[in-house]
């Protein structure tokens, strides 16, 4: 049995700037991209993280409405891991002690703290897993990249009094990773220093060594009206959540088994199929082919084709996944209804649910699942055989 776990990784997501050089009448992490706030995607890019426990937002006290709006765009389990927000200082060093402040009166569990720019909506999971990773071993630990340009120091005239060694500078993003313990104490000693621009800097100022991870081209963060031009680049075509629907019946024969969402479940009858008749799985290919457009599980398996006999259908679900990524869509949501008399799958759903969940890269809050009866009617109802309806919620790029 694992050990449960006690600690937790918390975002400190700074929201408390007043930057308008972007224009568009709001701070920044408020202004629409891509139809929602910068913030709702900020905040996405962390909750689409397993390994991130909780996000604390520390805001500006003019911004409520705009950061009531930014989180409505979320959904309520979303919503559920975003901590009541804690308004900022005068400078992003007073606002991420206040941060750490409210985490600290409540006792918090906080193993690791990332903390992390709202106007950085393209961070990733990857990224975010090499941070935690390398703040586990090292107790701080920031993104950086080689910087390509060659830089200059200039005095107040425009002159240039200097040229840098660009091989010993790198270019700092977030988020930045802390053990928690570490940090809170590094920013109290620091509250009435000025001049520290991130937290990197408050914690040299401590004497603790800080290293580096690798970070990302796209982790950029979005200051002009040119870094949302290029946000639009990065962002790639508009996407369109669609939603595809799969039906699927199969006949009982003999047997001591069936197979549904890749579990073999004990049933006095077997399934009438070519495959293996998992009734689940095949509805799900033909709701994930609908969305595309792309014909149904026979045009690609035909039934009267021998190599697919006795195929187990996980292999159909991984086919329609990767014609999915080819389109560069994005799986959101499964919903499947199960219709049979018997057999009863209460003992193993939740096998069935983490089975799908591993086989679709979902989070198993995203799959739904449930089972009914027929109320004796017709072939469910007379138990000759069972069927199952998909929906899928996705999301691909508008020309598809």
């Amino acid at each position: 049995m694992s050990e449960e776990k006690t600690t937790e990784n918390i975002v400190i997501m700074v929201a408390a700037g007043r930057g308008q050089r972007a224009g568009g009448g709001v701070p920044k992490q408020y202004r629409k991209l891509r139809s929602f706030p910068v913030l709702t995607h900020s905040l996405r890019a962390f909750l689409d993280c397993p390994e991130i426990d909780a996000i604390q937002c520390v805001i500006h006290p003019d911004d409520r409405p705009l950061f009531q709006n930014a989180v409505a765009c979320l959904t309520e389990r979303e919503q559920a891991k975003i901590r009541k927000p804690v308004l900022g200082g005068e400078t992003r060093q007073q606002s991420v002690l206040a941060g750490l402040e409210a985490l600290a009166s409540e006792k918090s569990t906080a193993d690791l703290v990332l903390v992390h720019d709202a106007a950085r909506p393209f961070v990733t999971p990857a990224l975010i897993r090499r941070g935690l990773a390398a703040a586990k071993i090292h107790g701080a630990a920031i993104p950086a990249l080689p910087v390509t340009d060659t830089l200059k120091q200039v005095d107040q005239s425009g002159l240039v009094t200097a040229t840098p060694d660009r091989s010993k500078l790198m270019g700092v993003q977030t988020p930045q990773v802390f053990s928690f313990a570490l940090l809170l104490e590094a920013h109290r000693a620091a509250r009435v220093v000025e001049g520290l621009t991130d937290d990197a800097m408050v914690v040299e100022r401590s004497g603790h060594p800080v290293h580096i991870y690798r970070g990302e081209t796209d982790n950029i963060k979005l200051t002009t009206e040119d870094d949302f031009i290029r946000a639009e680049r990065v962002m790639g075509p508009n996407m369109l959540t669609l939603t595809g629907f799969g039906y699927d019946v199969h006949a009982f024969t003999a047997g001591d088994h069936v197979t549904l969402a890749g579990v073999k479940i004990p049933h006095e009858k077997g399934i009438r199929a070519h495959s293996d008749g998992d009734v689940i799985l095949h509805a799900l290919c033909d709701a994930l082919f609908g969305v595309m457009g792309d014909g149904d599980i026979g045009q690609h398996f035909p039934p009267s084709d021998p190599q697919w006999k006795g195929t187990s259908s996980d292999h159909f679900v991984r086919f329609a996944l990767e014609r999915l990524e080819m389109r560069k869509g994005r799986l959101l949501h499964v919903d499947i209804s199960l219709v049979a008399e018997a057999p009863r799958i209460g003992p193993y759903r939740a096998q069935m649910i983490a089975n799908l969940a591993d086989m679709l890269s979902l989070a198993q809050t995203r799959i739904g699942l449930k089972a009914t009866t027929s109320e004796s009617m017709g072939f469910t109802g007379r138990k000759e055989g069972l069927a199952a309806a998909v929906t899928v919620t996705v999301n691909l790029p508008e020309q598809e």
